[in-house]
């Protein structure tokens, strides 16, 4: 079933390889495969040629924390949050504070 979603998925790549929806479900797919090498691939594609898709910088965080790589995912984080302050996605920015909070250990309870 993934392979057939792949497929589909790189038709509408190279029908449309503009397109950051497609190379942002293309990575996505690759993550829940947990084939993270070409899933930090098309993220990090995703990056440089679309760094205003915002959704792209919580997904890579989390993939390079499962990497243990926090240093690069803290780095992420912070790399979204200004593209969310940009796009004034207050939600998104929502999300990735709180990952970066996470990572960075900055996450407490208040009593």
């Amino acid at each position: 079933m993934q392979n057939q979603r792949l497929s589909k998925l790189f038709e509408f790549l190279e029908a449309d390889p503009n397109d950051s929806f497609i190379l942002y479900a293309i990575a996505t797919e690759y993550n829940v495969s947990n084939d993270t090498s070409n899933a930090l691939k098309y993220y990090l594609q995703l990056t440089e040629k679309h760094p205003d898709y915002v959704g792209t910088y919580y997904h890579l965080g989390k993939l390079y924390e499962k990497l243990q790589q926090k240093e690069e995912a803290i780095r992420i984080y912070q790399i979204g949050m200004q593209a969310a302050r940009n796009k004034r996605d207050m939600h998104a920015l929502s999300e990735l504070q709180g990952a970066y909070n996470s990572a960075a250990g900055l996450d407490y309870e208040d009593d």
